[in-house]
């Protein structure tokens, strides 16, 4: 018999593993637990995709109601803005109108005012003149004369009576 060295004995053990695993077909074994992986790591690549994608959807959704949220809040701050502008001249309408009466009564009770100033002064005058009268006649007339004047007065009155 031969003498075997520790090289030959290694490569005739190699061989029978070899042969070993090829009988027990671990070969198959083994790519089929890599094939399963590689599945297993597809599936989850796939998963990772739809979420990928559905993120991106819902991202584009939110920006979309983002945007109308603006446009809508925009719309009621104009639509705020133009009420406000309009309540504004409302304001200034009715304010306007508010000075107008009153500026009108205003000049209503300035012409009352003249009005019965005049009544008074007017009012005066005749009393002055009046007392004026009466003063000019106490002094320069005589009973005659008085007595004619109170005729003439009372023809007067009978006149404008009738």
């Amino acid at each position: 018999m031969p003498h075997w060295d520790a090289t030959a004995a290694v490569a005739l053990g190699f061989v029978i593993f070899v042969g070993v695993l090829i009988y027990f077909k671990v070969q198959k074994m083994i790519l089929g637990a890599l094939d399963e992986r590689a599945g297993r790591i597809r599936n989850e690549l796939e998963e990772a995709q739809r979420l990928r994608e559905e993120a991106q959807a819902l991202l584009a959704s939110y920006e979309r109601k983002q945007r109308e949220a603006l446009r809508e809040a925009e719309a009621m701050r104009q639509h705020a803005r133009e009420e406000a502008e309009r309540e504004a001249q409302t304001a200034a309408a009715k304010l306007e109108e508010n000075l107008k009466r009153r500026e009108q009564l205003a000049l209503e009770k300035v012409a009352l005012a003249e009005a019965q100033a005049e009544q008074e002064v007017r009012a005066a005058a005749i009393d002055a003149a009046i007392a004026a009268a009466g003063q000019v006649i106490r002094e320069k007339l005589d009973d005659e004369a008085a007595g004619a004047l109170v005729d003439d007065t009372i023809r007067d009155l009978r006149r404008h009576l009738n």
